[in-house]
């Protein structure tokens, strides 16, 4: 799995959980699609609607990957990151949301950047983990693991079921 940064992972989580919102129970398409196209409409008109998750959810049905490797590179950093490399790994199957994503990226590079990722990992969320994987965070929760088996390792085997039937304790002896 690869590492993601914490900001994305939730941004992603966010994205999903607006989109079953938006779709409703039993899921509204047709509902779905008006808010999307509006969101769509607006991006596209220059509205200065600072919104990560709203650029994603509108863009995420609209935008194919073209190097998901490079998505997932880009997403290891929240603040900081190549607009123009991300912006390059996509393109857009519809005109007007194609239309908003570059109006964006022409006011604000990295609201687009940071879009673009987040809908990457709502899409691919199984090449992914916000879990910290690095051999450090590995070794640590190891070490926390065998300080664990060393208390178990401290009473007498059997001293637990003893006790269990036990009711007057050592006075038996």
């Amino acid at each position: 799995m690869n590492k993601i940064h914490s900001e994305f992972a939730f941004q992603s989580r966010e994205l999903g959980a607006q989109i079953d919102d938006t779709l409703g129970e039993p899921p509204n398409k047709k509902y779905y699609l008006k808010v999307v196209r509006s969101l769509i409409s607006e991006f596209a008109k220059g509205s200065a609607i600072d919104d990560v998750n709203l650029l994603s959810f509108a863009l995420a049905d609209y935008l194919r990957f073209e190097d998901p490797a490079g998505l997932l590179a880009e997403s290891e950093q929240y603040d900081s990151g190549d607009a123009v490399r991300v912006m390059s790994l996509v393109c857009c199957n519809d005109q007007e949301a194609g239309k908003a994503l570059t109006t964006v990226f022409n006011e604000n590079p990295e609201l687009a950047r940071k879009a673009i990722i987040t809908a990457f990992l709502y899409k691919n969320h199984k090449r992914w983990s916000d879990e910290d994987q690095t051999l450090e965070a590995l070794q640590k929760q190891e070490d926390g693991d065998d300080e664990a088996e060393e208390e178990d390792d401290q009473s007498a085997p059997g001293e637990d079921i003893m006790n269990l039937f036990d009711s007057r304790g050592d006075e038996n002896g």
